[in-house]
């Protein structure tokens, strides 16, 4: 099928705007990739330090024909989809030596639970903690003894931390394990309803304590369909998973052959044997122009739309909000999974999931089929899934048809006929929404504006019964240079009741929402934020807000804000305890968000 014109259009803008940027980084991997391994030019000192722990290995190792591969994790047991890990360098270390090559943990990163931290102070250093785990997988990477690398993560900031420092060290081949979902447990609907009457003072906190316990019951990912399910989704679409391997459960038999393969195609592809595969060359622009098709296709998580433009960059590719909105008019809405419908992840997976969707979207002509991968040359290959044949793993060709069109469907017959995002313009500044849970009658909302500079403000409000009419919220100073860009998740149950009560409601943010978010319009990531001067800090109370998703207007009706003095906020309260004391250099300098709000690319 032959390509999309406009998805060729999309990408050639890309590349004509990446030219310099990627030419300049294209250029450095070669020239680390032309020095060939970099233990052949450590000093035998330098070596003996690096070999001094690793017994049985030692004698492979100092012979130095033999690939070295290094793992960083993100294990902890605060995660559960990455409490798996703990295991997983002793099942790496064995099967390198029955390949006859060896595997070191090159280090550890940082792996915070934004679930622990929703509507806590720990939450402001949440968005910088990518920045950080770029930075620790950096210097774990930094004694320059791999010949490949293999790294283990899977939630929210994590794996773009990961494909960041991955993207530094571009010459090195990179392959991502993942661990799999939890199996499921009390439906995600039935324990969101529970949030809400809990929010509402209509039960008590023994009943949210059970049902949230029912929910997440076990080790895995989460099994909405937020931003950590959304980074798995992008690791196949992008070509750094096998085929397959994102929604296999923890402890499964499958699960553990793949995770053994993984070991042997980080083997097979280093500069050492013959199908060498860079992960510079594995993430060019048309990896990242298929991984937001996947956004988009899946009605994925907003904090992508931050993520993808930080990841890009720091591989020589610039993306702009521009990219995500063309390519949400073109790519339609083919999955619902909570918070976009009642399915969890695990419903996804047997319905058909990521396999059915490559597979429809490549007929379709909406990927491009012609890129590196670490299984192999071609995109095709994601359309198969893996199975277990006489103990033995295989992939074979994926199904061809949807097995629940509540949950999946293809390409000619989709939920929406645009992607799960839009980006919002207007004299508010640029924003975005994820509109795949929104219901369409509230796509558009005008009411008067009602402002806070805490989000804990709105819930007192809420419970002093202050909203009665039709309000757009507004919580600002919320942005990366104001307090970190936290999650403001926690809105969502106060939100949903007055929804649900027959208001129309929305929010309007500098700051972001959870990938979990959905039913209530929120319009996010407003830039200029409002510590930075942008428009958001001169609306009023009482002002007309316009929240238009299906035109992309975002803007308050009848005012020059121009003319309004612009609102101020103390801070400093953002500035101490929970560890903000030591990110006040990230509060000073990061990026805005429409260039990803990272500080380190």
């Amino acid at each position: 099928m032959p390509i999309h014109p406009r998805l060729e259009e999309i990408t050639a803008r890309i590349l004509a705007r990446s030219a310099t940027t990627r030419g300049i980084y294209l250029d450095r991997m070669r020239r680390a990739a032309e020095e060939g391994p970099a233990r052949a030019h450590l000093s035998c000192g330098n070596q003996a330090h690096a070999y001094a722990a690793m017994t049985e290995d030692k004698a492979v190792l100092a012979a130095g024909r033999a690939a070295n591969i290094g793992i960083v994790t993100a294990y902890n047991d605060m995660l559960s989809a990455h409490q798996p890990y703990e295991d997983y360098p002793k099942i790496i270390r064995e099967v390198a030596r029955e390949l006859g090559v060896t595997a070191q943990v090159a280090g550890g990163v940082p792996a915070m639970c934004d679930g622990v931290t929703q509507g806590r102070a720990g939450m402001e250093l949440s968005l910088f903690s990518r920045d950080v785990i770029a930075l620790a997988a950096g210097v774990s990477l930094s004694h320059n003894c791999y010949d490949s690398a293999m790294f283990l993560g899977i939630c929210d900031k994590i794996v773009p931390g990961l494909i960041m420092a991955a993207a530094t060290f571009s010459h090195i081949p990179a392959v991502f394990v993942p661990a799999g979902p939890m199996t499921s447990g009390l439906p995600n609907d039935q324990k969101s309803k529970v949030r809400q009457q809990f929010a509402a003072g209509e039960v008590g906190r023994d009943k949210l304590m059970e049902a949230e316990m029912a929910s997440y019951h076990g080790i895995g990912t989460c099994t909405f369909y937020g931003t950590a399910n959304t980074n798995q989704m992008l690791m196949e679409f992008m070509g750094l998973h096998l085929p397959g391997a994102s929604f296999v459960n923890p402890g499964t038999p499958l699960r553990d052959a793949l995770t053994k393969e993984a070991v042997r195609r980080a083997a097979a592809i280093t500069a050492l044997g013959n199908d060498y595969r860079p992960v510079g060359e594995i993430l060019d622009e048309r990896a990242f122009v298929n991984g937001i098709v996947g956004l988009m296709a899946t009605g994925g998580s907003t904090n992508l739309v931050l993520h993808l433009p930080a990841m890009a960059k720091a591989a020589g590719i610039l993306l702009e909000l521009e990219d995500f909105a063309a390519l949400s008019d073109i790519v339609p809405l083919m999955a619902r999974v909570y918070p976009n419908g009642l399915a969890d992840v695990n419903h996804f997976h047997a319905a058909g999931g990521l396999a059915f969707l490559i597979g429809e979207l490549l007929e379709g002509g909406l990927l491009h089929p012609d890129v590196k991968t670490i299984a192999g040359d071609g995109l095709y290959r994601y359309a198969q899934e893996p199975k277990l044949k006489d103990g033995a793993l295989v992939w074979e060709e994926g199904i061809g048809e949807s097995l629940n069109d509540k949950i999946v469907r293809p390409l000619k017959d989709p939920f929406q006929p645009i992607g799960g995002l839009k980006e919002l313009t207007g004299n508010l500044g640029r924003g975005v929404i994820k509109v795949s849970a929104v219901a369409p009658d509230r796509h558009v909302i005008e009411a008067p504006a009602r402002i806070f500079h805490d989000q804990n403000e709105v819930k007192a409000a809420f419970q002093r019964g202050e909203f009665t009419s039709d309000t757009i919220v507004v919580v600002r100073f919320q942005g990366p240079r104001a307090n970190g860009m936290p999650e403001l998740h926690s809105l969502t149950p106060t939100l949903s009741v007055l929804q649900d009560r027959g208001l129309k409601v929305a929010l309007v943010t500098d700051g972001r929402m959870s990938g979990a978010s959905g039913k209530v319009p929120a319009a996010i990531h407003v830039s200029p934020e409002a510590a930075c001067g942008g428009a958001i800090g001169r609306i009023r109370d009482g002002d007309i807000v316009r929240l238009d998703a299906d035109a992309g207007r975002l803007e308050v009706l009848g005012v020059d804000l121009s003319t309004r003095e612009l609102a101020t906020a103390d801070l400093s309260h953002n500035e101490y305890g929970t560890g903000r004391e030591l990110f006040a250099c990230f509060r000073a300098h990061v990026g805005a968000a429409p260039e990803g709000a990272a500080l380190v690319v």
